[in-house]
């Protein structure tokens, strides 16, 4: 209308508005700064806490550990026979006052392995309050007579499979006999006897045998695979060459080195089977073997 202002239908003035303009490319990235800035802040707060709970547990273990807390009642030793579990006991000296957290588990077992018998052990926790000793054994592979210093008579050894020397042997009806565990005895009865050992032989519990002679005669006895094996009862060893077996039944072979173990085996059981009289096999030379028959 002349000399007035446009108005609009509803008789108000309509208002002015501010326009804003966004590319559509920058969308993508606003939303995925505002993602990350969540995902930070979660991450945050997580590692707060677990930084707590850890720290908790610091504490907590520190106070455990420094306490009475699991404190050693019992000491528990298994698989052993020919030592006592006072012995054992006795030998891997555990501090009155410790507990399984504290316990110097590894200094144990370094003790009781010093012991002669003891091949392996395992010192195990078992909470809330023991202390288990694992032993595994060494066993009487032989009895040995070992000539003493004035050459005038001979002490019985034993000693273990892999050439370790264990103990002498005391008289049972001795004092010392007496405190010895009856399954020495009763092993060493068993077990392979080695004789006529040369003077100068030396014998050290806890030590390897070093003596050719000896550790000659074993190893035969050890590298055997057949049932000759088990009947062989004396070893005479007054040298590697002169190596004599004694069997069960008293029959005698000449054996020599530990060398073809299983073809000297393998010869005088045949020659056993054919001829049911031999009482004296020699295969020094395995290619050229004698005997002796009482028919």
């Amino acid at each position: 209308m002349p000399g007035g202002r446009y108005a609009s239908r509803s008789g108000g003035a309509r208002p002015q508005q501010r326009l804003t303009s966004v590319r559509v490319g920058d969308v993508a990235p606003r939303e995925r700064g505002d993602r990350a800035q969540k995902t930070y802040r979660r991450y945050v707060v997580r590692l707060a806490v677990i930084a707590g709970v850890a720290a908790a547990l610091i504490i907590g273990g520190i106070a455990v550990y420094g306490s009475s807390l699991f404190a050693i009642e019992n000491v528990s030793v298994t698989g052993v026979e020919h030592l006592t579990s006072a012995d054992m006991e006795a030998m891997a000296s555990v501090p009155a006052d410790t507990t399984l957290l504290r316990v110097d588990a590894s200094g144990i077992r370094n003790s009781l392995l010093q012991n002669a018998w003891v091949q392996d052990v395992e010192v195990k926790r078992v909470f809330p309050n023991t202390l288990e000793l694992a032993v595994t054994e060494r066993t009487i592979k032989a009895t040995v007579e070992v000539p003493t210093d004035d050459a005038k008579t001979v002490r019985k050894w034993a000693v273990a499979s892999d050439h370790m020397w264990l103990m002498p042997i005391p008289d049972q009806d001795s004092e010392a006999g007496k405190k010895t565990s009856p399954k020495i005895y009763e092993d060493a009865a068993a077990a392979l006897s080695v004789v006529d050992v040369p003077y100068g032989t030396k014998a050290g519990i806890g030590t390897y045998c070093t003596d050719a002679t000896v550790n000659n005669a074993l190893d035969i006895v050890s590298g055997m695979t057949t049932e000759l094996s088990g009947r062989v009862k004396t070893v005479s060893a007054a040298g590697a060459e002169e190596t004599k077996l004694v069997l069960d039944d008293g029959t005698e072979i000449a054996f020599g080195k530990a060398e073809n173990i299983r073809d000297k085996e393998r010869v005088v059981l045949k020659i056993m089977e054919e001829n049911p009289g031999v009482v004296y096999v020699n295969v020094r030379v395995v290619e050229r073997p004698t005997w002796r028959s009482l028919s």
